[in-house]
């Protein structure tokens, strides 16, 4: 856990690389790859010298990073990085999924041009390589699979050419990406062939099979989480 007085190994960006927005997507990484872990408080001066850049940019990020929901700024204790979803809060999450992605679906279908579809191709392939029996590598294959996955709706969303929709899509979705690092299930397969089939529908212009396409694809992925969510049962009472 990088947090308080821990430090992982260094991590330096470049110096031409030590901007805002790069500095942005390095301490995104952190949460995502739970350096820093989930309601652990974050050290700006630590970030700032893993990173070596000022603290200046990294409190920026954080600035960034609270307006997405994935810091929180606490009285006395500084940044503190948002804790994982409970089950209620997974709930909406899908709620608020459904009502924006089908929609930027829809719109997508109308704007898509050949570059993107092809990105949105190579995105499918490289989940169906992903997806496939792995090795010792395994994780890292699942890791590649949800930054795939991650990829396909972003892409999905700028296509939309609305950039209040994006927005609102891609955060999101950051809280889905760090929902499945942190609670492995299998769902590959179905994932693919759902993005598939959304990929089909764009590729044919047809708004309204996008949207369905994309709004199937959100319910089933909820649906998938349903073991996970379910409550334990409690233990039977003697007598």
């Amino acid at each position: 856990m990088f947090s308080d007085d821990a430090a992982p190994g260094p991590r330096t960006l470049p110096a031409r690389r030590a901007l805002v927005d790069d500095v942005y997507d390095a301490v995104l990484g952190l949460l995502m790859d739970r350096v820093i872990e989930p309601g652990a408080r974050v050290n700006i001066d630590a970030v700032a010298r893993d990173l070596d850049v000022s603290p200046t940019p990294v409190r920026e990020a954080l600035t960034r990073l609270e307006s997405e929901g994935l810091v929180a700024k606490r009285a006395l204790k500084g940044y503190v990085a948002a804790p994982l979803l409970d089950a209620a809060g997974l709930r909406d999450l899908y709620d608020m999924r459904e009502l924006l992605e089908p929609e930027a679906a829809r719109r997508a279908s109308a704007n898509l041009d050949e570059a993107t579809a092809a990105e949105l191709a190579d995105s499918v392939g490289r989940m169906r390589t992903a997806s496939s029996p792995g090795d010792d590598e395994h994780f890292q294959d699942y890791r590649r699979f949800i930054e795939e996955d991650l990829r396909f709706h972003h892409l999905i969303a700028d296509r939309a050419l609305s950039p209040l929709l994006a927005e609102a899509i891609i955060r999101l979705r950051s809280h889905m990406h760090l929902y499945r690092l942190n609670f492995r299930h299998d769902f590959e397969d179905d994932t693919v062939s759902e993005h598939e089939l959304i990929l089909d529908a764009l590729s044919r212009r047809d708004p309204d099979a996008a949207a369905a396409a994309m709004r199937t694809h959100i319910e089933n992925s909820y649906r998938r989480l349903g073991p996970i969510l379910a409550p334990q049962p409690e233990d039977p009472v003697d007598g």
